[in-house]
């Protein structure tokens, strides 16, 4: 088993849901860990509270992972912190609205490939030369459900999704016999901030979306992270699809009458 005690953990987009629940199931595993996302306030809100409730260190690193320039300036600044990290947790990620392609919003596509696919690849760059030469550490990326069904009105959010499956697949070529593990983490129907995004602020709608079901809960999703982390050297679990038992896949779902 692969002990987290004492390492070092970078967790991005750590401001609410899956991210938020894996710092905080990190650090309750003894690892010291920084937290990257937009709103500084709730950074720093949770790198208070994780430090005086597991006695850990906690670095917040304010930057959308959309900019390169913001990612070099800040992520690659932190040399201090690059040269110790041994794992980081690609999750930022959104998706947004429900259209078509022929009536999307091209703004909401560049937000989605921007955010899901090269914010992950810029801040992987920028980390991964660092567990290269240590011949160690661990990426795991939060991948989806719709890294491997498509559905109507997801055609673009699900691409980035798939390419997070490539990416990870691919990185696994990249550094094979370095000692570096690639995970992919994909969950199915989870209730987060992730409905609300979608629908822009539509409450309302965003509930909707589980009515009748009991969803993944964010902790379900640091859970199996953190599984995956601690298995022991040797092993490399390369990927895991979560999934609420109410879901049989991306389409199929169980929904219980009121």
């Amino acid at each position: 088993m692969t002990e987290l005690k004492g390492r070092w953990a970078l967790v991005t987009g750590a401001t609410s849901g899956f991210g938020m629940a894996v710092a905080r199931a990190l650090a309750a595993q003894g690892c010291h860990v920084a937290i990257t996302g937009r709103r500084a306030d709730r950074l720093q809100a949770l790198g208070r509270e994780i430090r005086d409730r597991h006695s850990v260190e906690s670095v917040s690193l304010t930057f959308d992972v959309r900019d390169p320039t913001q990612v070099r300036a800040i992520l690659g600044g932190a040399t201090e912190l690059l040269s110790r990290l041994d794992v980081l947790v690609n999750n930022a990620g959104l998706a947004l609205a429900l259209d078509p392609i022929q009536s999307g919003d091209t703004a909401d596509w560049d937000q989605m490939i921007d955010t899901n696919v090269k914010g992950l690849l810029y801040v992987t760059r920028t980390v991964l030369p660092g567990m290269v030469e240590r011949r160690q550490g661990h990426v795991v990326n939060v991948g989806s459900i719709a890294g491997h069904q498509v559905y109507g009105g997801g055609a673009v959010y699900c691409a980035t999704k798939f390419a997070v499956r490539a990416i990870s697949d691919g990185l696994r070529y990249d550094v094979l016999g370095t000692g570096v593990r690639v995970s992919n983490v994909e969950p199915g129907l989870a209730e987060t901030e992730f409905s609300e995004v979608r629908f822009k602020g539509n409450r309302a709608r965003a509930g909707s979306v589980y009515d009748g079901m009991t969803p993944l809960r964010p902790e379900d999703v640091a859970e199996a992270v953190v599984w995956c982390l601690t298995r022991p050297p040797h092993v490399n679990v390369q990927s895991v699809m979560i999934l609420p038992t109410d879901q049989a896949s991306a389409y199929a779902v169980h929904r219980r009458k009121a």
